[in-house]
């Protein structure tokens, strides 16, 4: 186990290198030019002076060739530092911390409340399979599967505030106000439906087992047959979509985070992919790939706990 846990964070480092080089190259050669950006947005009327711009840029060492400044900022990584952003000055690095805790507590909280709803849901689905209370689920989980986060969310807002005559819940005041309910329906609704049909598929795949037959024909009461036969099966291909749950939180939470006006990374993201604030974009890309990364890795450890078959594959494999 020690040695493929190595194995994965070895393949992960050229991964994030070449992603952040990408995204590093992107930046350097694209149209955005951050220093620009801040000479127009200047308040008053300044007149536009390429030679100011030029000054500016080459004090704060812009100029240099593209592989210079690259590696530069690989050293800064390597010793903690993520710079300085090119727009506010601030430490990139006191600026995800103040924005990450909102991303990580919205975000944590919306996976495991629609994984929970979800698996509830689809195993009361499969077994009322082809009745009433099994195609209100399904049907439930088609309709939110087919609206996109950037339709819920203003939908919702409208919702709210022409039908129901209630405030829009805009600011963040912690994860247990009431303004935080809406952002995280909208956040887990869509994902929730893929976990309702794959933990309604699995069921329906292990009911058909010998096992369960022979412990239903016993006269096992249903609720154990569901939490001791039925359940641990069901997990493993739950389990599996954690990794993609994970990945459209994340891109999701730079639409839920702008609409709600939550402090988070991605309002953070929103704000510095407009003014080309490149450092800013690389050290949230290197937490969003950390972050995905660490929940694969959590996913495919979790399989031989979840399936004794896979621990037992994994042991040969080893």
């Amino acid at each position: 186990m020690g040695r493929y846990i190595l194995f994965r964070l070895l393949k992960w480092i050229p991964s994030v290198f070449i992603l952040l080089l990408l995204i590093y190259a992107l930046v350097f050669f694209g149209a955005g030019d951050p220093i620009k950006l801040i000479f127009l947005q200047a308040p008053g009327d300044v007149a536009y002076d390429p030679a100011r711009v030029e000054a500016i840029r080459d004090a704060a060492g812009l100029n240099r060739p593209f592989m210079v400044q690259f590696g530069d900022y690989l050293l800064n990584i390597l010793h903690g530092n993520f710079g300085n952003s090119l727009v506010s000055g601030r430490s990139v690095n006191s600026m995800i911390i103040a924005a990450l805790p909102v991303t990580l507590k919205l975000g944590l909280t919306a996976i495991f409340l629609l994984s929970l709803v979800g698996i509830i849901l689809g195993v009361i689905a499969a077994l009322n399979q082809n009745k009433l209370l099994d195609n209100l689920i399904v049907g439930f989980a088609l309709i939110v599967w087919g609206i996109p986060v950037f339709v819920a969310g203003p939908l919702i807002i409208v919702f709210l505030v022409l039908v129901l005559d209630m405030d829009v819940p805009y600011g963040w005041s912690g994860l247990f106000s009431w303004k935080v309910i809406v952002p995280l329906l909208v956040l887990g609704l869509n994902p929730m439906a893929l976990i309702i049909r794959q933990a309604r598929a699995g069921v329906l795949e292990v009911l058909s087992e010998d096992y369960v037959r022979t412990a239903r024909a016993k006269g096992i009461p249903r609720y154990q047959v569901v939490i001791k036969h039925i359940m641990r099966p069901v997990l493993t291909p739950v389990a599996s979509q954690i990794g993609l749950l994970i990945i459209a939180t994340l891109n999701n939470s730079i639409l839920i985070e702008k609409v709600f006006g939550l402090p988070g990374l991605g309002r953070l993201t929103e704000t510095a992919i407009k003014s080309s604030d490149y450092p800013v974009i690389l050290a949230i890309v290197l937490i969003f790939s950390t972050v995905v990364m660490t929940s694969n890795l959590l996913v495919d450890l979790s399989y031989p706990l979840l399936d004794p078959r896979a621990a037992a594959k994994k042991t040969g494999d080893e």
